[in-house]
């Protein structure tokens, strides 16, 4: 498969994985205690719903950029943050607090194939080059991870998006 088609079933994988997580992930957050800080459903429904939106334009600018574009060390670095997403939190919290972790199911079956095989096709087909990504997908990791606090307090504001 290449590494074009494997950006969009990224973003495919990243939408229903985020969808699984909206649905359950704020009520289990209540009682998660270390694993994951309680979370409102609007904040964290927000918060995954610009994430979604950002995979989308991550295939769009890896696809239209090319070979070692900006899109494509974008895509690829948002592809190693949910790579190290279906391990923390997601398997180890399941295992260790001996219950589902919402997001697991789909973090398995889904983001862990098509991020491994979207990386692998990367490199392999020069889209992505080894020592740039080096640098580049942890950046883009950071990125991400620093933007969800910011991310939560934007859908906690009153004049943000209203939960139905």
């Amino acid at each position: 498969m290449n590494f074009p088609v494997l950006s969009w079933l990224f973003a495919l994988a990243i939408t229903l994985h985020n969808l699984e997580e909206a649905l359950w992930l704020p009520g289990w957050s209540q009682s998660a205690r270390r694993w994951h800080h309680p979370v409102g459903a609007r904040e964290f429904r927000f918060a995954v719903g610009v994430l979604t939106a950002l995979a989308y334009v991550a295939a769009y600018l890896s696809v239209a950029g090319g070979k070692e574009s900006v899109g494509a060390y974008f895509i690829a670095g948002y592809a190693l943050t949910m790579l190290m997403n279906v391990f923390f939190p997601h398997l180890l919290a399941t295992l260790i607090m001996r219950r589902y972790a919402p997001g697991t199911a789909t973090a398995l079956l889904l983001n862990l194939p098509v991020t491994v095989l979207l990386l692998y096709q990367g490199l392999q087909q020069g889209y992505i080059r080894f020592s740039t990504f080096m640098w580049a997908g942890p950046l883009v990791v950071a990125a991400i991870l620093s933007a969800i606090p910011l991310l939560f307090a934007i859908g906690r504001c009153p004049w943000s998006v209203r939960e139905s």
